[in-house]
């Protein structure tokens, strides 16, 4: 039997003192670069994307009325617990990795496998079902634009489209989703500080875009639209009333996935322990107003009922104003919500996986850094070409919904995180401290195993077929090959 598999267990931890290390190690040390602006564009990038412009419309119609803005901020509560929960772990374990590091130095290397496996999934499909809706808005602005683009090379295979000519055919290749995530990767190669400054960009364009539609729209509100503010209930649980406000929250809670992908940054941050807090707290709290005051807006310019089955309810507000030129703006807004969403997934991505090799429950090739950019370039490239043939190859339709659910495993993950290091490790400086624990992590525990219930079924099977692929790579290989049960084998002696 091979000694990584026998010194521990499947519940070995890894020390925090050994954590630190990694990070400066020579070879593996990644630039400390980012600051707290830095960190707050890339939460703000991760964060707002389409869910802005198209959950707002269905929980207001379907669930809560104007009171949308209620739900938001129910929901901004819940990711607040969390929030808190990642600032803390961030700050004492400055390292990449995220959730999956926090796992193997509170829970063991069992559970951090289980969560590793599981960010890949978020990051990684996440990112490739992103790029599809991003080439379905950049082929709609192009044709708005004059610019037809081919319709096989702009649809999978798997997709039925019509030609000019009036006949149908198989797509070949989604070719703009295919492009953006290898242009997106190739930036991530360059380095994270350039990959940060094009974020920054974007993100400015983005959040300008949207504080047009509040500016402009809000001249235009109809305070009629508002009244009923809190819809009576229908008698169903979750149709308006309280249970429709709580059920909006759920569903708008989604809006603000993203902020966790900040914490895998925390190898390259200058002065961890402060600026991750600031990164994770601030970039939530900006996205808060902003959906806030979104969610008003819309429902102020048209009535709540009147967005029910309206795939784009943004566009129909807008036709309130007398400013068609808005409608291309948010085009635009979308298109670079996108983008940077992207940029921060697959960010996020290459950070887990260089954690995981590093740590050789994957193959260390994956753990190699750049000898220039000081990047884990290898990581990045392994999954533009994953993600870029997801994205080109498959329809939105067959990439699933599983983002979701891992994301909320991972908050759940790092909540506990909290009160176990709180209890097994009082003495280790903590840059930031999570309030009220384990009240504020026990609640951010409860919020998301609620959310994760109320998913489908189809749902929890992808993510256990997914967990299972996952399982036979740890036992076939990760188990054997661990670092840290192989230093245990040699009697803690540190091992390459």
């Amino acid at each position: 039997m091979a000694a990584g598999a026998e010194a521990g267990g499947l519940w070995r931890r890894k020390p925090i003192e050994r954590l630190t290390e990694d990070a400066t190690a020579g070879e593996h040390a990644l630039h400390r670069t980012l600051g707290p602006l830095s960190l707050v564009g890339l939460g703000i990038g991760a964060i707002i994307g389409a869910g802005l412009f198209s959950l707002t419309g269905i929980a207001a119609a379907e669930h809560a009325g104007p009171a949308v803005v209620l739900s938001f901020a129910i929901a901004a509560l819940g990711c607040a617990f969390a929030g808190m929960c990642y600032s803390e772990l961030a700050s004492m374990i400055p390292v990449s990795g995220s959730a999956y590091t926090y796992a193997y130095a509170t829970m063991g290397e069992f559970i951090a496998w289980i969560i590793g496996w599981d960010l890949v999934l978020e990051y990684a499909v996440g990112a490739a079902t992103v790029s599809v809706s991003w080439s379905k808005y950049v082929v709609t602005l192009l044709q708005d634009w004059g610019i037809a683009l081919p319709a096989r090379l702009v649809h999978s295979p798997f997709e039925t489209v019509t030609l000019a000519d009036g006949t149908t055919a198989q797509g070949i290749v989604n070719l703009p989703a295919a492009l953006i995530l290898v242009v997106i990767s190739l930036l991530l190669v360059r380095g994270v500080r350039e990959s940060a400054r094009v974020n920054a960009v974007i993100v400015v364009v983005k959040v300008a875009v949207v504080l047009a539609v509040i500016g402009v729209g809000f001249f235009y509100v109809k305070s009629q639209n508002y009244v009923p503010f809190i819809p009576e209930n229908t008698g169903s649980f979750g149709e308006y009333g309280w249970s429709g406000i709580m059920r909006a929250a759920g569903v708008v809670f989604f809006a603000y996935i993203g902020f966790d992908a900040v914490s895998t940054a925390a190898q390259e941050v200058k002065n961890p322990q402060r600026n991750m807090m600031i990164g994770i707290l601030g970039s939530l709290a900006i996205c808060t107003v902003l959906y806030i005051a979104f969610a008003g807006v819309l429902t102020g310019l048209v009535r709540y009922d009147a967005m029910r089955g309206d795939a784009a309810p943004v566009a129909t507000a807008i036709q309130q104003t007398p400013f068609p030129w808005l409608q291309t703006l948010v085009t635009l807004g979308v298109i670079a919500g996108f983008t940077t969403v992207m940029l921060v997934l697959l960010y996020g991505q290459s950070r887990v996986f260089y954690a995981m090799a590093q740590d050789r429950l994957l193959p260390r090739f994956f753990a190699t850094i750049h000898p220039t950019w000081r990047t884990p370039y290898r990581s990045n490239l392994f999954f533009m070409v994953l993600a870029a043939l997801l994205g080109g190859f498959l329809p939105i339709s067959q990439l699933g919904h599983m983002t979701s659910i891992g994301t909320l495993l991972a908050f759940v993950i790092v909540c506990a995180g909290v009160i176990i290091m709180r209890r097994t490790h009082p003495e280790v400086e903590r840059g930031y401290r999570t309030p009220l624990v384990p009240f504020v992590p026990i609640a951010g525990i409860v919020v998301c195993l609620a959310m994760m219930v109320s998913l489908d079924g189809e749902t929890w099977l992808r993510l256990v077929i997914w967990l299972a692929i996952g399982l036979a790579i740890y036992f076939g290989y990760g188990r054997r090959h661990s670092r840290v049960g192989r230093e245990r084998a040699l009697g803690g002696a540190p091992t390459r």
